[in-house]
């Protein structure tokens, strides 16, 4: 399976990138081919260019400055995004990535007087969010009820990748960590991509 593996920390050694690291490993173990986009590393810029914004309801939209990030994505059959969660939303550049990739043409076709918008990400069958979260589950969960999620399932997925499956892995108080903790969460991510693959 064409995994896309979608990274979004600034420093290098966090525990997003050990994380990513393990995800690589697991995949690549089982035989699946692996994409990594560190959006950091690549120097991604999130900000939509006047060109795409003016694009966006034209003919075509002009994703030509993201055609490699395009053409990873309309490849993959499966999709790792993963990030931290900061102030209960995706990190800028992780929400740039959604808006400059995820184009009209691209993941969905926009509604038209008959009818609504059309996904199509059709190849994409799996879905796997991991993301690290300072708060503790029940400000996540109980108070917030999951925005983030929300998000990925009912707006991204929702409406570009109606075939795909979505699972969801948190690790609440992440600054508060120890190597027992992150080791038990690794396990859980290998459990989920053994099952779920």
């Amino acid at each position: 399976m064409k995994c896309l593996i979608v990274t979004a920390h600034p420093l290098k050694d966090s525990l997003c990138a050990t994380l990513t690291q393990n995800v690589v490993n697991t995949l690549k173990q089982a035989g699946h081919e692996v994409m990594v986009e560190d959006l950091y590393e690549e120097k991604f810029e999130p900000a939509l260019t006047v060109n795409e914004r003016q694009s966006y309801y034209a003919k075509s939209y002009d994703a030509s400055n993201v055609a490699a990030q395009v053409e990873r994505l309309q490849e993959a059959e499966a999709l790792v995004l993963l990030f931290p969660t900061w102030w209960f939303g995706f990190p800028a550049i992780l929400k740039g990535w959604f808006d400059r990739v995820w184009g009209p043409g691209i993941a969905y076709e926009h509604a038209s007087d008959f009818g609504p918008i059309k996904p199509r990400l059709d190849s994409l069958r799996k879905v796997l969010v991991i993301t690290t979260l300072g708060a503790p589950w029940w400000v996540d969960r109980l108070i917030l009820r999951q925005p983030i999620k929300k998000i990925v399932k009912f707006a991204l997925l929702g409406t570009c990748a109606k075939n795909s499956k979505l699972r969801y892995l948190s690790l609440y108080n992440s600054e508060k960590l120890n190597k027992m903790k992150i080791k038990r969460f690794k396990r859980k991510i290998e459990k989920t991509l053994f099952v779920w693959m």
